[in-house]
């Protein structure tokens, strides 16, 4: 924990919005240098543009990738764009539509030129794909959650969720060829002419989304309950989406922010210390957390609104695999109409409560990989309701059971919160701790350990022979997977489970460190032991392959 954390932020910590916005179009990236090359991770394409990794090269030349994947797999509706508050977003939007439109396509942006939140645009092409054979795609550019100076660009194909490595890799490799030939296969027009090109359709979001959550949430029941709401918007993407909603469905709701700030000086310091727009972190959301008694249920959201954060009055900002749990128990015996046969995903690193929950409910659980791409069939053919990562992202089936969206939520989930505790008259901080003394109280932490390249690799390229281990922290060791057990993908690292615990190590995609995730059923002390000797096994995995 750093000093300041929890702490406001201070002036000395902001950054420089017009200099970080000059660097955007006048530093050009150095293909010799591999962290300013186009890389896909999870979440799209990331960096900041003072040290080359998002600058306008990166945009135009993924913009242009991106048509000609459209062209070659006969995508022809429009693109839907949409972009979050982070000051780099406006620049990237505009480089962006710059290319789509000198390409043909027809481009759908927010009607005011203003902000949309990834699981709009996610709602928006599942909505209209839904009825129309010209399919549509769609654009999102944000970081998430990261720090201010950083910009983001991921791609949804007509699925509506994340786009899938085999495409990722695509764009990458061929965004990557278009910046070393000087962009000079990159289609462009000025934004001058794209504004008079008709190639541009400003369109009403809001209003779609907001109608429609009624069939994904019951709206009746927590306008019915009186709930006092309280919301930090955290200055994201979906700030002007909350007073609708409650007019709409007459919810006694306070945004309690109504900032937006591209230097985000209204935060609340991270656990680091560094401005960080991160719902999941008591840090960042102290401000919410300190309001806490002033609500019946109160919740934060990210920058583009894919993830939740939970606040209750008896327990303070609730631990995302724990809101996880409860959200999973809820939905599964609260939805008549889904399928009894839908699975339960969730990625190797979250919470086994999960798993022992499902097993209460007579569930099947899919156990997938990082990353929410592996949840998008089953959310699209209905044969998963309900799909979360323990990094307080999810999503889940409308209340016939039919597809909602196919990326992360942050407002359905945040609003579930609100639908449990009117339903059952507890909040859902109460109904974990009854989970708890059904099924025990696990104790879960995140931990980095440094890591060079070449251990990296050999982590990413694990596989179960390698791990000699017998035992993990007193307990014989049931299962070794480098694979995930849902879908036989393979995970990049190394998950090792016992009877009481368990641990997983994955490389870092852009930090010399590997992050270890472990879990126990006995406490403190057990998980204590359970990461030193994850530790130790990749160790002796390292020393075996002489890194």
């Amino acid at each position: 924990m750093h000093p300041l954390a929890g702490q406001s932020a201070t002036d000395d910590l902001l950054v420089n919005i017009p200099r970080l916005v000059s660097d955007y179009y006048t530093i050009r990236p150095d293909q010799a240098e591999s962290s300013q090359r186009v890389a896909f991770g999870t979440s799209g394409h990331r960096g900041t543009s003072s040290n080359g990794s998002f600058n306008e090269t990166h945009i135009l030349a993924i913009s242009q990738a991106i048509c000609e994947y459209r062209r070659a797999h006969g995508i022809e509706g429009p693109v839907f764009v949409g972009m979050d508050t982070h000051a780099l977003s406006e620049s990237a939007l505009i480089s962006a539509v710059e290319v789509f439109a000198a390409n043909d396509l027809d481009v759908v942006i927010d009607q005011e030129r203003g902000y949309t939140p990834t699981p709009v645009i996610s709602h928006a092409i599942v909505s209209y794909n839904r009825c129309n054979s010209n399919l549509v795609d769609g654009v999102v550019i944000t970081p998430s959650h990261n720090p201010p100076e950083d910009g983001g660009f991921k791609y949804n194909p007509p699925h509506g969720g994340p786009a899938g490595s085999d495409i990722t890799g695509w764009v990458e490799k061929r965004a990557n060829e278009l910046i070393a030939e000087n962009l000079s296969g990159v289609n462009r027009i000025s934004f001058q002419q794209v504004l008079r090109s008709g190639k541009v359709h400003q369109y009403d979001f809001v209003t779609p989304y907001v109608n429609d959550l009624e069939n994904v949430l019951d709206m009746e029941a927590i306008a019915s309950a009186k709930l006092s709401i309280g919301v930090d918007p955290l200055g994201g993407s979906g700030l002007h989406y909350w007073v609708p909603i409650a007019e709409r469905y007459g919810l006694d709701l306070t945004l309690v922010s109504k900032k937006i700030d591209p230097t985000f000086s209204f935060m609340h310091l991270d656990k680091d210390g560094r401005i960080r727009m991160d719902c999941s972190s008591s840090s960042a959301m102290a401000g919410l957390i300190n309001l806490k008694d002033d609500f019946d249920i109160a919740f934060g959201n990210d920058p583009d609104f894919d993830r939740h954060g939970i606040v209750t009055r008896g327990h303070g900002l609730l631990n995302p695999n724990h809101y996880l749990a409860v959200a999973i128990q809820y939905l599964y015996t609260h939805r008549p109409q889904w399928s009894p046969d839908a699975t339960i995903g969730k990625t190797l690193v979250s919470s086994a409560m999960i798993d022992r929950v499902a097993n209460g409910l007579g569930r099947t659980v899919t156990e997938v990989p990082v990353g929410f791409k592996w949840f998008v069939d089953g959310l699209s053919d209905g044969s998963m309701a309900f799909g979360g990562e323990e990094s307080a992202g999810a999503c889940f089936l409308r209340r016939d059971g039919n597809t909602w969206c196919t990326d992360k939520d942050g407002f359905i989930m945040a609003l579930l919160a609100a639908e449990i505790t009117a339903v059952t008259g507890r909040d859902p901080g109460e109904h974990y701790q009854a989970l708890t003394r059904k099924y025990g109280a696990p104790v879960y932490q995140r931990l980095d350990a440094v890591a060079n390249d070449a251990q990296k690799k050999v982590l990413a390229a694990l596989s179960p022979e390698q791990v000699k281990a017998e035992k993990l922290a007193g307990d014989p060791i049931i299962a070794r997977l480098t694979h995930a057990p849902g879908n036989g993908a393979a995970i990049g690292g190394l998950k090792v489970v016992t009877g009481r615990g368990w641990c997983a190590a994955r490389p870092s995609g852009t930090e010399a460190v590997y992050k270890i995730y472990a879990e126990s059923f006995e406490g403190k002390e057990h998980l204590s032991h359970l990461q030193s000797e994850a530790q130790e096994i990749i160790a002796e995995v390292f020393k075996a392959n002489g890194v």
